[in-house]
């Protein structure tokens, strides 16, 4: 661990409810077993679900520990784990690393059918009660200990730890998102939402070679940074059917992507989709939404309409490779708001909650 922090204890935030303070408390460093391995928190940084979990919009199991988008160094191993990552590069302790939002069995009916982000024994960081010995269970922490089946990756000097901590949940949920669309080449991608989701989705349609990428969003003043991040056009969703259209000789958009988690504009999404088009829906995660939807024009334009929740290991390589590539061409900086140590948790969340858009980091 840090030679700063103690040999035997560290530091956590507790999250206890909705309008409660973040409690600081220090748990013994837990030793790890089989298939674990024990990480030094370098950087986590504030997700828009954990914000939505701070004011009480999200259920979550309490008390708890937030926070999994990570970047931290390895510390030790548990007995029997293997050491290489998700690309087949060893890993040892020292080594700078992120790691997948959820940790899956690998033989569960779903994991066999290749759906490990709905594994029956599903484990996500962030996202579950703190127990005697697992308090370390999310990044807003010193330490942090990954359980058996978590996919890791080694990250390069290139890559900040800022920059890549939201990459294994909002950059590879968005190379998840074209993994279901498909070959965007050549296309007419329209991305509605421009939040970090959306902008990070029209800067990897573009840099997967897509003709056109129409930004949409109810905010018109995301239009600016929406450029910055690839748009060719942007559209206010009152205006995006008749813009597509218009963009495409009337057929509409080759592949939509939903990333707002508005009802409205998932029926905008599908209706923007030309005949034989594909739509991921990916921004609706909480219940109560209702959309209208005609078979009759379902069959007949042959659409495709497929929902994404999270995301496979590959795809956070994917993610990876993706900001390695691009970090020089798009300003990802622009997403970064502002660093908070973890003793200053309660500003961070207020910071990240005034300044939409924007991931904020948390600082061990």
């Amino acid at each position: 661990m840090n030679t700063e922090r103690s040999s035997a204890r560290a530091l956590a935030a507790i999250f206890s409810g909705p309008g409660l303070p973040f409690r600081l408390e220090e748990f013994p460093i837990p030793t790890p077993g089989p298939g674990e391995i024990l990480v030094d928190v370098s950087c986590s940084t504030i997700c828009g679900s954990d914000l939505h979990t701070w004011h009480g919009r999200r259920q979550e199991p309490v008390p708890c520990v937030l926070g999994h988008e990570i970047v931290g160094r390895i510390v030790s191993f548990g007995r029997g784990t293997a050491r290489i990552d998700l690309r087949g590069e060893p890993l040892a302790a020292g080594d700078r690393i992120t790691w997948t939002l959820a940790a899956s069995c690998g033989g569960c009916f779903f994991c066999r059918r290749g759906l490990p982000q709905k594994c029956e024994h599903l484990f996500k960081y962030g996202h579950s009660s703190i127990a005697p010995g697992r308090e370390f269970s999310g990044g807003f922490a010193e330490c942090c200990l990954l359980t058996a089946g978590t996919g890791v990756v080694k990250l390069p000097d290139s890559l900040s730890d800022a920059l890549a901590a939201p990459a294994n949940c909002a950059v590879a949920t968005v190379a998840a998102a074209f993994d279901l669309a498909g070959a965007v080449e050549g296309a007419t991608v329209a991305v509605l939402g421009c939040g970090v989701l959306g902008l990070t989705a029209a800067a990897m349609a573009r840099h997967l070679g897509a003709a056109e990428v129409v930004a949409c969003d109810i905010d018109p003043e995301r239009s600016g940074l929406a450029s910055q991040f690839g748009s060719t056009a942007f559209s206010h969703p009152s205006s995006l059917l008749e813009d597509v259209r218009e963009r495409t000789l009337g057929r509409g958009a080759d592949v939509t992507l939903e990333f707002s988690g508005s009802a409205a504009a998932v029926s905008g999404a599908i209706a923007a989709t030309r005949t034989g088009g594909v739509s991921v829906i990916a921004g609706t995660t909480t219940p109560g939404g209702k959309i209208e939807l005609d078979p009759n024009d379902l069959v007949r334009r042959m659409l495709t309409i497929r929902g994404l929740h999270n995301y496979r290991p590959e795809n956070l390589v994917t993610a990876i490779d993706f900001l390695i590539e691009a970090s020089g061409t798009v300003p990802f900086g622009l997403l970064q708001g502002d660093r908070f140590e973890l003793r200053n948790i309660e500003n961070a969340f207020a910071s990240s909650s005034s300044r939409s858009g924007r991931r904020t980091a948390v600082l061990p």
